[in-house]
């Protein structure tokens, strides 16, 4: 408890997409919160969370903390009774240059050092975990090979390597030692969240993430003559912060959560939403491509043709009943999701 009798959490990368939403939200429910983030020196990374500072007075602390350093989380974490560990490296593959140093180090080490704070931190009784779908499956052709080709809870993502899909990879093997780590003792429990691509308005800058890189292709007119036929789960990160707080507050919450709409989002459907409102974009395409002018030049946008094979015109069901049925997620119609997103990249890129 804090001052107030206010229950204290942490939310590990505060400023981040999904971190900077759940602060805000966890601040509108009248929790006290106390978030990290890399660096308290980068200015525009922290406004936000400067911001809610001034607007929630006295209820908000900022730490800074590196994934990599040993006890840098412990800080934060004194007195709180739920951790939301939301903070990991995401980079698009083509900005990887090693798997290990630059995805696999900071997500298992990070996620080892977030779980030794915890141990050493008696008040903590529960772990809200932020994994992916992706720690589900490695390629959509795995969904294939599910029950009833439907995604569910119950797979652990055994195809991707630190070579190969080393994203997926490195969430998977660090929401495996999690789960390690709460069999191991009896104090804390642990829920994770699984969400599907996020997308939605950002309330920090221009976001690294590679998730947004994504559509920032589509936006800045990659393929402007014709999207090619890749579908995506999606998710509002409006609904995958609730999603967290259901998961700490509800106290039958255990296990995995799927957190993504039942139907995927292909970049072609994403494109007629943002046409419909916005006709004047030349930019965004018009047609759907074929597959075979994909698998022909996808080498030269460094997808290979492993990758095409495995994810190009393949679409599956996803079972989202358990969010729904005991975090009490909402699913909101994909068009407020795609515009909001659409909108919220156009005005952080607005001159100011």
């Amino acid at each position: 408890m804090g001052a107030g009798g206010q229950t204290v959490v942490a939310v590990t990368g505060g400023s981040g997409f999904v971190g900077s939403h759940l602060v805000r939200r966890l601040l509108e429910r009248g929790y006290a919160v106390r978030t990290t983030v890399r660096s308290l020196a980068h200015t525009a990374k922290v406004r936000p969370l400067r911001e809610m500072q001034e607007e929630f007075p006295g209820r908000l602390d900022l730490f800074e903390a590196d994934l990599l350093r040993e006890g840098s989380f412990d800080d934060a974490i004194r007195g709180c009774r739920v951790v939301f560990h939301v903070a990991s490296p995401f980079f698009m593959p083509e900005k990887i240059k090693d798997g290990r140093r630059d995805m696999l180090d900071p997500a298992l080490r990070g996620t080892r050092n977030v779980l030794a704070s915890l141990e050493r931190t008696p008040t903590v009784r529960r772990l809200v975990f932020t994994s992916t779908v992706g720690a589900i499956f490695g390629d959509y052709a795995d969904v294939r090979k599910m029950d009833d080709q439907v995604l569910s809870e119950k797979y652990f993502n055994t195809t991707s390597t630190v070579q190969n899909n080393p994203y997926h990879y490195a969430k998977t093997v660090a929401e495996q030692a999690a789960w390690e780590a709460e069999a191991a003792q009896d104090r804390w429990r642990m829920v994770s969240v699984n969400p599907g691509l996020i997308l939605g308005p950002s309330l920090a800058p221009a976001s690294e993430s590679g998730s947004l890189f994504l559509l920032e292709e589509l936006f800045k007119g990659y393929f402007f003559y014709g999207a090619p036929d890749f579908a995506f789960t999606t998710v509002d990160v409006r609904e995958v912060a609730d999603a967290h707080i259901a998961a700490a507050e509800n106290p039958d919450a255990r296990g995995r959560y799927i957190v993504a709409a039942e139907t995927m989002t292909s970049f072609h459907e994403m494109s007629r939403i943002i046409r419909a409102h916005h006709p004047r974009d030349l930019r965004i395409p018009r047609t759907e491509l074929p597959h075979w002018p994909v698998r022909v030049l996808g080498p030269a946008f460094g997808l290979t043709q492993d990758y095409i094979r495995k994810h190009l015109g393949i679409r599956f069901q996803v079972d989202n009943s358990r969010s729904v049925r005991e975090l009490g997620v909402t699913y909101r119609p994909i068009e407020e999701t795609v515009l909001d997103h659409y909108e919220a990249w156009r005005e952080h890129r607005a001159p100011r």
